[in-house]
């Protein structure tokens, strides 16, 4: 009834920071787990954490294409997270029928 199984999920995320960018992706390791079984999760814990592509954009903003430049960084990145996922197979509970 109670089973562990070991899975590899690929998740991608962007943000204004490297920390914000890479908790953007974390965060979308769970919706993608629940996505994938109809099982009943009781644990996700990732093991390994594999940075497939790593991405730093910058560019420069101006107000009316003159004035007040700054800069603007935009942080994608793309991993491959390794979890250990504890769940509860619905297939095998047996409900009696009233």
């Amino acid at each position: 009834m109670k089973k562990s199984i070991t899975t590899t999920v690929e998740v991608s995320g962007k943000g204004n920071t490297k920390q914000s960018a890479f908790s953007s992706a974390l965060n979308k390791v769970q919706k993608t787990i629940l996505k994938e079984t109809n099982n009943v999760i009781l644990r996700i814990e990732p093991v390994d954490v594999e940075i497939i592509s790593a991405e730093h954009k910058q560019t420069t903003e101006k107000f009316m294409f003159f004035f007040l430049p700054r800069e603007k960084s935009i942080y994608s990145i793309t991993i491959n997270v390794t979890v250990n996922i504890t769940l509860i197979e619905t297939d095998e509970l047996n409900f009696k029928q009233i």
